[in-house]
């Protein structure tokens, strides 16, 4: 099912700026471990900091601001404390919860070993579905993305995620949006 936007004609994501506390090891990890070219490296004026951009294809970029005097990551409050399959999702209103990275469901299972290999803490492979935990133990026509998450050397959670069908069920979209008055905390 064909999806239009008719308000604007986006192409995708130009990138994702994050923050991270050390340029270099930022590098070794998205360059040297998950292999994305460096593609653009900016000094900021005046002393504010660096600026680099990584391929992470498609003609998409991530790209990470190294702050000399950026505050400390907060576990919990700007990103999720652990692996979603140990039991920590959430993160504050406003932050970035976690990057996915599109992957061949053909190779997800060799990316993760690939992974471990490279000493990668990286956590158990989820079938999403429709059930009432959101995961399956095992594939079946319900699930709609298989995935595996990890942290970068920031405690950034990245995700490896391969779709296993097309989104274009009725029951695809059927929940409605809860609003600000329905948070507990």
């Amino acid at each position: 099912m064909e999806r239009t936007n008719t308000e604007f004609e986006l192409r995708g994501v130009n990138h994702l700026a994050l923050v991270c506390r050390d340029m270099k090891a930022t590098v070794d990890f998205y360059s040297g471990v998950l292999g994305m070219p460096l593609i653009k490296t900016i000094e900021l004026p005046m002393g504010w900091g660096q600026h680099f951009f990584f391929d992470c294809g498609g003609g998409n970029a991530l790209a990470f601001f190294w702050f000399p005097d950026a505050p400390e990551a907060v576990p919990g409050v700007s990103a999720p404390k652990n692996l979603p399959d140990r039991g920590e999702l959430v993160s504050a209103c406003g932050s970035m919860n976690h990057i996915a990275f599109d992957v061949a469901p053909e190779k997800i299972e060799e990316y993760r070993d690939r992974l471990v290999a490279k000493g990668i803490d990286v956590g158990t492979l989820l079938n999403h579905d429709d059930s009432e935990f959101g995961v399956a133990p095992k594939v079946h026509d319900g699930v709609f993305v298989r995935s595996i998450y990890f942290k970068d050397p920031d405690g950034v959670l990245v995700e490896f995620a391969a779709w296993t069908r097309e989104l274009d069920r009725p029951e695809d979209v059927r929940h409605e949006p809860k609003t600000a008055g329905d948070r507990t905390a």
